[in-house]
């Protein structure tokens, strides 16, 4: 018997309600709309409220994309999230997102990989699948990039935002799915872009907060042309391990970095501007969240649609970069429908239900 196939049958995204705007910005830093447009494309990004975390953001986005599939939280076999900006450093934020929405029998874990972490998690979510040690895996791209800007540096601050996307990833023997992906990193240039406070290498410490090490470092120049560079050439790459090129993609989707980065890429590739998914205008760049964010938004516009075959493709810290081919399914057919009001109630419930039983538990523990 052939090994399953790995379709994406559901996909949600949430982002905050708070926009901050160009203009916004230059009452913060020295800037202007006019500059941050022509070098980025970027014109607004979402920003997270005081009651907003990655884990919220990320539950939300997740039970859209389990509404989508007919999948109830509890039929999950996996979470995996990939952030740069998780709740904490340990527990694992899938862990969080596990407890609110319910996936009682899911196994949960983060993946840091910076931008490119959810082409990673694809990845790692198909290869469950295909293995038969999972049949329905979630997978979540989340940031509160916003918490880890220095804004009083213009050369940042004007490029992130915050929001959550998320697949519902599910087992069948219908061919489609996820067809290849290539994964690369160069560790040698993790000082291009990092956070580099906080870690065991630089502990939080007064010093530490006075030289801004819990912040967002880039080298944008050198960025720039990493990433040029690579985007192409991670799309060629998965395309041809499939005996595929460009003629056989309706759409490609990439990392929502930068406008100019984009417009190389498709030069590249010699692909049309028309073809490929830009939204970051309005959302900024969410990292890991901004391929999720794009592909709901091209369902929504009817740019993607059941047979047609996409490259999903990043580049991030680490460095890392990569790119995953995938032919679009849909929502597989189910007898069972799942109630989208039933699904966020029992979440609810079963979040409440957790925490009181964990108070009950630690009473009697510190009573005996």
């Amino acid at each position: 018997m052939s090994p399953p196939f790995a379709h994406i049958t559901g996909w949600g995204m949430s982002v905050p309600e708070n926009i901050l705007t160009n203009d916004d910005l230059a009452k913060m830093v020295e800037t202007n709309d006019e500059w941050i447009v022509s070098r980025t494309g970027i014109r607004e990004r979402r920003i997270a409220g005081a009651d907003q975390t990655t884990a919220s953001l990320a539950a939300e986005a997740s039970l859209r994309a389990l509404e989508v599939a007919n999948v109830h939280p509890s039929d999950l076999d996996m979470i995996i999230l990939s952030t740069s900006s998780p709740e904490y450093i340990f527990p694992a934020t899938a862990c969080l997102v596990q407890d609110q929405i319910g996936a009682v029998k899911a196994g949960a874990f983060d993946v840091l990989a910076a931008c490119t972490g959810f082409v990673y998690a694809i990845n790692l979510g198909s290869q469950a699948i295909k293995s038969g040690s999972a049949s329905n895996v979630l997978i979540i791209g989340s940031e509160t990039l916003s918490r880890v800007v220095n804004w009083k540096d213009r050369n940042t601050c004007i490029l992130f935002g915050d929001g959550a996307g998320a697949f519902v990833m599910q087992a069948s023997d219908e061919p489609g799915g996820v067809l290849s992906a290539v994964l690369r990193s160069d560790g040698s240039g993790g000082d291009l872009l990092s956070v580099p406070g906080g870690g065991s290498a630089n502990p939080a410490s007064m010093q530490t907060l006075y030289d801004g090490l819990h912040y967002i470092q880039m080298n944008g120049r050198e960025v720039f042309r990493f990433a040029t560079r690579v985007m192409a050439d991670a799309t060629q790459q998965t395309l041809e391990s499939v005996n595929m090129d460009m003629d056989d993609i309706q759409l490609l989707i990439p990392h929502q970095a930068n406008q100019r980065i984009i417009e190389a890429a498709a030069r590249g590739l010699n692909y049309p501007m028309d073809k490929v998914m830009v939204n970051l205008d309005r959302y900024g760049n969410t990292s890991t969240a901004s391929i999720p964010i794009a592909t709901v938004e091209a369902l929504e516009q009817g740019r993607l649609n059941p047979g047609d075959n996409t490259v999903m493709v990043a580049f991030g810290g680490g460095l890392t970069w990569g790119a995953a081919l995938i032919q679009w399914s849909g929502p597989l057919s189910y007898e069972r429908k799942v109630s989208p009001r039933r699904v966020r109630l029992f979440a609810r419930s079963r979040s409440i239900f957790s925490r009181l039983r964990r108070r009950v538990e630690g009473f009697f523990w510190r009573n005996e």
